[in-house]
């Protein structure tokens, strides 16, 4: 009776599961809980910018087309949203349209897919459209605004780094939270000739 009770220990210890490798670590980035802080500068238009980013200073001039740039620079995410805004002139608003959207379809060659999600505030007089580009493009998230009558702008996201999905995702989604809230936070100021 012993040796058939030692046997069924022996048996219950020996009937091990198989060993099985462990899963590949997946790299954790946390960022901040995002704070916005109003943008008052010199431009036809403010918004809310997060706090993480650095302070509005590249403002761009060309006086040739009447553009103007503002870089929003991530530094610690190695990423850059660029805004250009343009004022609407007779008959330029087909062309603004146009010319964000094609910016758009020029990432199709990398991308996976483009998902286009129409925005508009009616109240704030802030229509337009969010594209969020998956795959190893080279902007991950693109957008336009107009009032339609006197104001476009358009912007993009842009990495510091070779287009890597997997790897800049967490940023790029983080940072998808941040354009649109830009968009949410347009307010258009009164155009002075």
């Amino acid at each position: 009776m012993k040796k058939l009770l030692l046997l069924l220990i022996l048996t219950c210890l020996a009937c091990k599961s198989d060993p099985l490798p462990k899963p590949k670590a997946m790299l954790r980035l946390d960022y901040p809980k995002p704070e916005y802080k109003k943008v008052d500068v010199r431009l036809p238009f403010t918004f809310e910018k997060n706090i993480i980013a650095d302070n509005i200073s590249n403002i761009k001039l060309n006086g040739i087309n009447n553009t103007i740039g503002v870089d929003i620079n991530y530094p610690k995410m190695k990423a850059t949203i660029y805004l250009t805004y343009k004022k609407v002139k007779a008959n330029n608003l087909d062309t603004l349209l146009r010319d964000a959207q094609n910016l758009t379809q020029k990432h199709t060659v990398k991308a996976d897919e483009i998902e286009a999600i129409i925005y508009e505030n009616p109240n704030q007089r802030v229509f337009g459209m969010f594209y969020e580009v998956g795959g190893n493009a080279a902007s991950q998230s693109q957008f336009y605004v107009t009032d339609s009558t006197n104001h476009f702008l358009n912007g993009s996201l842009y990495f510091y780094a070779k287009p890597n999905y997997d790897s800049i995702y967490p940023a790029a989604d983080y940072l998808k939270n941040d354009i649109k809230h830009i968009m949410e936070t347009i307010e258009w100021k009164a155009i002075t000739n």
